[in-house]
């Protein structure tokens, strides 16, 4: 199965994004992982993605294709992408290089989005996320996976949510029209829990 996942900021594509990949057996490729890979492993690739990020730039569109197809050359079961594409181009060359089975587009109500993005922390070492009602840690302040400080990114401060919400809808609404125009997009309601969803996205992926 190959698989695109979309969604706004708050909408749990992260976690339906880790339970989708046990629940398949897919690998799930973030294109934020794969830039830390390849300046990691000082690919060609990687030490121009780093000359980029250092001087405050964004990766250009052919930059991260370039990444994410050398990724699925080494792939033989599928994936679940997660990050890309996000634009139509993107889409498109994505199209060049790899047939898709569904785009998933993961759906939740502003007002939940806030809600949810207001309370969420993150673990400064490994990367959980952890909601402050929803999905508290144990401890408080503390990461339950590694013991790491947890803290509010400068993103889910609420002065920056609704910015980061409304850059969304402009950017991703071609690409959701690209995919519904092509037949791929399946609309899931993200509001239940991550396991419900997850039963509803392998209803869907059924049909």
């Amino acid at each position: 199965m190959k698989l695109v996942f979309l969604g706004p900021p708050g909408a749990g594509k992260g976690t339906l994004s880790a339970l989708a990949k046990e629940a398949f057996q897919l690998p799930h490729i973030s294109t934020g992982d794969l830039f830390r890979a390849a300046i990691k492993n000082q690919t060609e690739l990687g030490k121009k993605v780093k000359s980029i990020v250092d001087s405050g730039g964004l990766v250009p569109d052919q930059v991260t294709i370039e990444i994410v197809k050398e990724k699925l050359s080494e792939l033989t079961k599928g994936f679940i992408l997660d990050g890309f594409p996000r634009t139509v181009q993107q889409a498109e060359a994505l199209q060049g290089f790899s047939d898709l089975e569904a785009v998933v587009n993961f759906e939740l109500s502003r007002e939940s989005l806030i809600q949810r993005l207001t309370g969420r922390v993150v673990c400064r070492s490994c990367g959980s996320v952890y909601h402050l009602t929803n999905l508290p840690p144990k401890v408080a302040g503390v990461c339950d996976s590694c013991g790491g400080e947890l803290y509010t990114r400068k993103d889910d401060e609420a002065s920056a949510i609704a910015q980061r919400l409304d850059v969304y809808d402009q950017q991703t609404q071609p690409l959701i029209d690209y995919y519904q125009s092509k037949g791929l997009l399946k609309d899931i309601d993200s509001s239940g829990s991550p396991e419900s969803i997850l039963e509803t996205l392998k209803k869907v992926l059924e049909k």
